[in-house]
């Protein structure tokens, strides 16, 4: 009892319920996250495969197993017509509006994408387009009314 007792105890509750906002935050964050180490990875001239655990059942015996996959990660990046790196942000497969008409950001060279994405991340993280996602995501759930 004498180590509980130089313990501060207090009566607390978690909220393990996200705002939607948040949800979609925090979706972002990991997709900018993948980004970034795609990005790391090809600056070093490596390759970078993303994983991710599949439940597979075995039909003859019913069993079911975790295997990790590998996942497809599309990059966000292309080389425009005058030769500069455009980065593109999306949510699920649309591509954000960071300002009205202007869906990419001009990133220069290929050496400079990943502190772009990293003051991206921050952005996101700082709750600077949830205006923008909130839009995306209305968008796609619309494509589901019926």
């Amino acid at each position: 009892m004498s180590a509980l007792a130089s313990l501060k105890l207090v009566a607390a509750k978690s909220s393990a319920k996200q705002s939607p906002v948040a949800q979609r935050r925090t979706k972002v964050l990991q997709q900018v996250d993948e980004q970034l180490a795609l990005a790391a990875a090809q600056a070093r001239g490596e390759s970078y495969a993303a994983t991710r655990t599949v439940v597979v059942r075995d039909k003859a015996t019913g069993a079911s197993s975790a295997q990790t996959r590998t996942k497809r990660i599309k990059q966000w990046w292309f080389t425009s017509e005058s030769g500069r790196v455009c980065l593109h942000i999306r949510y699920g497969n649309r591509v954000l509006d960071l300002a009205k008409g202007k869906n990419s950001v001009e990133v220069g060279t290929a050496q400079e994408l990943v502190s772009t994405l990293e003051t991206v991340r921050a952005a996101v993280a700082a709750g600077e387009l949830d205006t923008q996602i909130e839009a995306a995501s209305a968008a796609v759930r619309a494509r589901f009314a019926k």
